[in-house]
């Protein structure tokens, strides 16, 4: 097979999703499954609807628009504001949308209209970690707006947190923004079907047994493609974390002096790795470099310690691994390699076999 490459099991991506739907559900929560990092994958996609999430998220319009060609069935959501100028788009291939714009909504209203589609509006509220939303002084004339506009339906409220700033979506956060949603309906005399509480950084307070209020969705991707949560950075109770892994190919093995000689600049992806010791050491390179994956988020076989990486080459030390030239590593990702990899042409995607699934 190619390398480097992706293998992704399917069945584990479906399993987790299956046990985080059903643990969720339990306490009234339901998932969308958030395919971004999986560059819209629509045999990814399916997996996660196997395992029964109430619909699909993305943030690039192109990655929804790929899992509609490919008969992807179902509500999709796209999780970044529309761009004003891919707003037909949007509503052409789109169910949803979160938007904290008065101005985009009346493009996608005019946009729908002219398609004559009905499109769903889910409207994002700042409460702290300032990336997007309407701060909740303001949200009460966001709503007015979208409540009037035509061809546009005004599905719920969400949130965001733990991206920008690293707020923590805390129980104190969750429960204001209830008070938020009892708010707007009070005030409107409208009932929200959706109130969207945020992303896998959320799982510990879902989890943990607090009142989720009126919080009923949460948008998962790390979770269920990885089986771990961002916050913390540490395995989710009974899922898998070795759904997708990254396998790179030796190209060089050989003995060499620990430290580097002659005059130390600054290396092209900033400073130089420490090196620790004297002597010599055998070490191998993989092909495999910043152009493929964050290198900082990979995890290697036990034994082996990452030296360095450049745009095409990663430096180890393989310990006790063998190393041979053509014998391949296997290596465990957080959320920044997996999207890098998967982003990146040069890395081969192998998808396991799956009740006849074709890999996308």
């Amino acid at each position: 097979m190619s390398a480097p490459r992706l293998d992704i099991d399917l069945a584990k991506i479906t399993a987790n999703a299956t046990t985080l739907a059903e643990r969720l559900g339990r306490r009234g929560i339901r998932v969308t499954g958030i395919t971004k990092a999986a560059l819209g994958s629509p045999s990814i996609a399916a997996a996660m609807q196997r395992g029964g999430v109430c619909g699909l998220g993305d943030s690039r319009i192109e990655n929804i628009e790929a899992m509609r060609t490919a008969s992807i069935p179902g509500p999709i959501t796209l999780i970044r504001s529309p761009m004003p100028s891919q707003v037909h788009r949007v509503v052409t291939s789109a169910t949803a949308s979160l938007n904290s714009e008065a101005a985009v909504i009346d493009q996608l209203s005019a946009a729908a209209a002219a398609r004559h589609l009905q499109h769903e509006v889910i409207l994002m509220v700042e409460l702290g970690d300032l990336r997007e939303g309407v701060l909740v002084d303001d949200l009460a004339a966001l709503v007015r707006h979208t409540l009037r506009a035509r061809n546009v339906t005004l599905t719920g409220i969400g949130t965001n947190l733990a991206c920008q700033s690293g707020m923590v979506p805390d129980a104190a956060k969750m429960a204001e923004l209830s008070q938020v949603v009892e708010t707007i309906e009070a005030q409107f005399g409208i009932e929200l079907a959706v109130v969207s509480g945020g992303n896998s950084a959320n799982l510990e307070w879902a989890l943990s047994g607090a009142d989720p209020g009126r919080v009923n969705e949460l948008r998962l991707g790390e979770a269920i493609l990885l089986g771990r949560e961002p916050r913390r950075d540490r395995p989710v109770e009974g899922l898998h974390t070795d759904a997708i892994t990254l396998v790179a190919e030796v190209i060089e093995t050989k003995e060499k002096p620990t430290q580097p000689w002659g005059t130390i600049g600054r290396a092209p992806f900033g400073s130089p790795t420490r090196r620790i010791g004297e002597g010599t050491r055998r070490q191998a390179l993989l092909a495999l470099g910043h152009q493929d994956v964050d290198p900082d988020g990979l995890s290697p076989p036990a034994t082996v310690t990452i030296l360095g990486a450049s745009s095409d080459h990663l430096v180890i030390e393989p310990g006790r691994v063998p190393c041979a030239i053509g014998a391949e590593l296997t290596f465990s990702l957080n959320y920044s390699a997996l999207l890098r990899a998967m982003t990146s042409p040069f890395v081969a995607k192998e998808y396991s076999a799956v009740r006849g699934l074709q890999a996308a």
